[in-house]
């Protein structure tokens, strides 16, 4: 299938995508693709440095006759979500990505495609190895773990870019220039607890919460998809306080900017009470299942009987951590006031275990408005503290604040509008973009961030539309022409 991804349009473009595709770069596990990129520019024989956080910089001059024009940053990210079905044998640290073609649309095989940001890096490689684009003096900036906490825009010193406008390579839907996003902050709960010994006559099950649509924390928690960190919270509370269920473990969720797709849970159940327990569970799967049959139409939850337990979580501490992720608020927190349908604050309640007598939950806020970033953050760090959990902010970004009237927005609204004859959509959006941060060190720069339709970021449904990478491919030459 590969051959097939080789012979689509723009051919030099896809050329690199399989390529990169095919060096494994999950976020904090990068080493293999930073040295991809810094043989490919040394190749080139073009000025490549690679800094002290893993950030790999390559610059080429102008194209004859272009000398005279403002250096232009070409900004993408390295690492990748990596996620997959429970059902797909795939390891991310060693295997490539096993790509396909669905009619208009490049899909991987179970596993999330990294084209999020994998298409805006390859873009930007293309243009470098090309003899015949028209183009300012280039500097690629390709950024390492901007998934999992952008500390490669963080860790960018100021001084080994000259460039004046960034070009950000990482937006999904192909008619929107963002000139803005959100911050974030991470919210962590570790810790130990006492477990007991099973006593007395109690049933083992295993509860399977799967199928769910997941999806980007950021740009698709406005959608109202399941999260399954809050779905098995909702039945064990049930269970633990009308049948007298008992925990043994819990994990749920993977990466803190996904919206959780699959939780499972250990429980014991005593004998009196499993009949109960049982109607109990299939009552509330419809309810689940009715609840979120537009979001998410493939959720299934499986109960399996197993073999008696000889742990099970301390009383005491599984009520106060089952109340504290009750409250634990997820989703929406507050719409935009001033921006139609955008959403200025959210959570994502990303990862919760409870396993082998250490428990740990993972919290992803966003904002656009950094004191109310910190508003829901110190909400969050409260509700745990009630239930005597500690509970740590860190990793915080700052949001990129919106400038509509630079000279950059104004030149690629009308080039929009000339070549596709609409207008594009100028917005800020919810998802972290490096923007941001790169802007602390770089307070001069003009920047705006576009890319091609991709749908199903940060999940196995994730796919890139093969017509929309030509229109951005032939919007980024002319952009680049013009500037």
């Amino acid at each position: 299938m590969k051959n097939k991804i080789l012979g689509l349009l723009p051919t030099a473009l896809w050329n690199n995508f399989a390529n990169l595709s095919s060096v494994p770069r999950p976020s904090k596990k990068e080493a293999k693709a930073i040295e991809f990129l810094k043989n490919f520019g040394e190749k080139l024989k073009l000025e490549t440095i690679v800094d002290e956080v893993g950030n790999v910089i390559i610059k080429k001059p102008a194209f004859k006759g272009m000398e005279d024009r403002t250096t232009i940053i070409l900004q993408g990210h390295i690492d990748m979500v990596p996620q997959k079905n429970a059902d797909v044998k795939h390891d991310f640290e060693k295997d490539g990505i096993d790509m396909y073609i669905d009619g208009d649309w490049v899909k991987a095989k179970g596993t999330t495609l990294g084209a999020d940001n994998g298409i805006g890096v390859a873009a930007a490689m293309t243009i470098l190895e090309s003899t015949d684009i028209l183009h300012p003096p280039i500097e690629a900036l390709f950024t390492v773990d901007e998934e999992t906490g952008m500390t490669g825009a963080k860790g960018l010193k100021g001084g080994l870019l000259s460039g004046k406008i960034l070009l950000n390579l990482d937006s999904e839907e192909d008619n929107e220039l963002t000139i803005g996003c959100a911050g974030g902050i991470d919210i962590t709960s570790n810790g130990t607890y006492n477990q007991e010994a099973t006593q007395g006559n109690l049933k083992g099950y295993k509860i399977s919460i799967s199928g769910l649509a997941g999806g980007h924390s950021g740009i698709q928690i406005h959608l109202g998809r399941a999260n399954a960190n809050k779905l098995m919270n909702r039945l064990l509370f049930g269970v633990t306080n009308d049948y007298g269920v008992r925990i043994s473990s819990v994990d749920g969720g993977s990466l803190r900017n996904a919206i959780p797709r699959e939780s499972f849970a250990i429980i014991a159940v005593p004998d009196e009470h499993v009949a109960e327990f049982e109607e109990y569970f299939s009552n509330l799967s419809e309810v689940f299942k009715k609840e979120y049959s537009t979001t998410d139409p493939e959720l299934s939850m499986v109960l399996e009987k197993i073999q008696s337990l000889k742990n099970i979580v301390e009383l005491d501490f599984q009520k106060r951590f089952l109340n504290a992720i009750y409250a634990c608020p997820n989703g929406i927190y507050r719409l935009s006031p001033d921006m139609k349908d955008l959403t200025q604050t959210s959570n994502n309640l990303a990862r919760v275990i409870l396993k082998d007598g250490k428990y740990s939950t993972q919290c992803l806020a966003r904002s656009a408005v950094e004191t109310e970033k910190m508003d829901i953050a110190q909400a969050i760090q409260s509700t745990f503290t009630l239930a005597d959990i500690d509970t740590e902010l860190s990793g915080g970004y700052p949001g990129w604040i919106p400038k509509p009237n630079a000279p950059i927005v104004k030149l690629m609204s009308a080039i929009y509008f000339d070549m596709f004859g609409e207008h594009a959509k100028v917005a800020a959006g919810h998802g972290g973009l490096e923007c941001g941060i790169i802007g602390k060190n770089y307070p001069y720069l003009e920047m705006i961030s576009f890319g091609p339709n991709i749908t199903g970021p940060h999940s196995p449904d994730e796919q890139v539309q093969i017509s929309s990478v030509q229109k951005f491919w032939s919007f980024l030459l002319e952009v680049l022409k013009q500037i």
